[in-house]
């Protein structure tokens, strides 16, 4: 009997472990397939607005080449990154074509996102990066590719 009790118990876990890691990937599916736009960014003094007075940052993570690409408020963004279940960081960005970018968000923006350490998407959709436990960045779906 307690064979069979223990046989029970190892595929029950077995079962829940495995459910759990599916959702972990499914999570992290919602990643991928959208535009993000910044909504939201900590740090600096000046009104959101202020920084992004023409275009808010909007990112596209790209599964297959392991690569993020949109732009930084102005210029045009592309960087590698590296994603272990939620554990989230960015590579140093590609070559862009600089333009004169009005407000500081750029820096700003450029700044915060190499000090990402992980993300959420939270119970309304929005894609949270965060530094630490601190979240820094928030981003809303805006397109779905």
């Amino acid at each position: 009997m307690k064979k069979y009790t223990l046989a029970v118990v190892s595929v029950l876990t077995l079962l829940l472990t495995s459910c759990m890691a599916s959702k972990d990937t499914k999570n992290a599916g919602n990643l991928f397939d959208t535009t993000w736009e910044l909504e939201y960014i900590s740090g600096p003094r000046i009104a959101f607005e202020g920084l992004y007075p023409n275009k808010k940052p909007q990112l596209t993570f790209d599964q297959k080449e392991t690569r993020v690409y949109g732009n930084n408020g102005c210029n045009g963004y592309s960087a590698p990154y590296t994603l272990n279940g939620k554990s989230l960081s960015f590579g140093e960005a590609g070559p862009t074509t600089m333009m004169f970018c009005e407000g500081g968000g750029e820096q700003e923006f450029l700044k915060q996102i190499k000090q990402i350490t992980s993300y959420s998407i939270d119970k309304d959709g929005k894609l949270n990066l965060i530094n630490g436990d601190i979240p820094v960045m928030r981003f809303k779906k805006v397109a779905k590719q």
